[in-house]
């Protein structure tokens, strides 16, 4: 059971984050999807630059009782 009810909030999670929405789950934390715009980088190997294309990332911001309780 403990198992179903897992799967189902990481579910709702990624559902969330899949239509842009914040997912916050209360005394914990929150999920986000942030935007990281195009830059310039560096081929680590040949050290000549590349353009590093625009992606989406998923950002979690603790809640205030998760960061309580690891202090």
């Amino acid at each position: 059971a403990a198992e179903r009810a897992l799967e189902a909030v990481i579910k709702g999670v990624k559902n969330g984050l899949k239509k842009n929405k914040t997912v916050n789950l209360v005394g914990f934390g929150s999920f986000s999807v942030r935007t990281r715009g195009a830059r310039m980088g560096r081929n680590p190997r040949t050290g000549e630059p590349m353009k590093i294309n625009a992606s989406k990332t998923v950002a979690f911001k603790a809640g205030k009782s998760l960061k309580d309780y690891v202090k």
